[in-house]
């Protein structure tokens, strides 16, 4: 009887959450691939001599490009809005992408942390902060 409940309880839980808990899945997903081209790309082309801010930025393309895609297929699931969504998705990732440009070099320089260890660091402020934009901003017409 009780173990019904729970299980009751813990479906309509699931039912009622299904885009937070997809948010996650696919923020996990996001995570590993997101943490892991920058610092795989900074690697990868160190002998290239590449200075980190540009690596930083083809990373940000890469990964801004893969979210978007997971987020709209996988998260929130929308259809159409394309270029809408993509634009607030945007919109989003550059301002941090900005900051980003400007708290890495002094995370590197002002505080002297490895280049990987500081991205991951700034990243993580990203991360907490990008379900609250993207489902009340970029994909808010499904949550509304």
């Amino acid at each position: 009887m009780q173990r019904q409940y729970w299980k009751r309880r813990l479906r309509e839980g699931a039912l009622q959450h299904q885009v937070k808990i997809r948010f996650l899945l696919t923020l996990l997903l996001n995570t590993l691939i997101g943490l892991g081209i920058f610092p795989a790309l900074y690697y990868l082309l160190e002998s290239l001599q590449l200075h980190y801010l540009l690596i930083l930025t083809l990373s940000q393309v890469l990964s801004i490009c893969f979210a978007y895609s997971t987020n709209k297929f996988l998260t929130f699931k929308t259809k159409g809005n394309y270029i809408n969504e993509f634009m607030k998705f945007i919109t989003f990732h550059v301002s941090f992408f900005i900051i980003n440009l400007i708290m890495l070099p002094l995370l590197v320089v002002g505080f002297k942390l490895n280049p990987v260890i500081a991205q991951s660091l700034f990243a993580l402020v990203v991360i907490l902060s990008s379900y609250f934009w993207h489902s009340r901003i970029t994909f808010h017409h499904i949550n509304g």
